[in-house]
């Protein structure tokens, strides 16, 4: 949305395709926006069927990139399909610039970066589905079609900042949870 002036926040998003989509029998991917359990949760609950979760896992062993040590921290590459070194390598076409040949020509709509290590994918999914489970079970929701009944309520940042742990220094790192994220 920076590069291109187009978009909208992707809970937005996933709430108003899932109106346009009703009685199609079209199922809902959400992709995009999530970093916590509790993110996944909110985009089933605005009408997804299912979640993309790429970046989620992109820090996993299994996970393609190249595991790296910066700081003394074990980390991994990570790329977006709008990036520089992705377009370069097939995804140009997805942006609409498939005919560009000069790299210096290329507009790119995302980052290669670095992710902190997670260790094994599995870990990672177990933390994600307890996280859904939990959310699941305080909207009093025994499926996916059920949770899509959910009401929100907005928040202002205040909101969201107090909805993080606040006025302590962690000092046992939890698997589900980084505010460096």
């Amino acid at each position: 949305r920076v590069v291109a002036g187009v978009g909208v926040p992707q809970l937005s998003a996933i709430y108003d395709v899932a109106r346009a989509l009703e009685g199609t029998g079209v199922p809902l991917i959400a992709d995009g926006g999530l970093r916590y359990s509790g993110d996944v949760v909110k985009a089933l609950a605005a009408g997804g069927n299912c979640v993309m979760i790429g970046s989620l896992v992109a820090g996993c062993e299994e996970s393609p990139g190249e595991t790296i040590i910066f700081n003394g921290r074990k980390f991994k590459t990570y790329r977006g399909m709008g990036s520089l070194e992705a377009m370069e390598n097939g995804s140009k076409d997805r942006y609409f610039q498939s005919g560009v040949e000069s790299v210096k020509k290329l507009v790119p709509e995302g980052i290669a970066g670095r992710v902190p290590f997670k260790g094994g994918v599995q870990e990672v999914i177990y933390q994600l589905v307890g996280g859904l489970r939990s959310g699941m079970g305080y909207c009093g929701a025994p499926s996916i079609e059920a949770l899509h009944n959910a009401k929100f309520t907005r928040i202002t940042n205040a909101g969201v900042q107090e909805s993080h742990p606040h006025d302590i220094t962690i000092t046992s790192e939890a698997p589900n949870y980084s505010r460096s994220e």
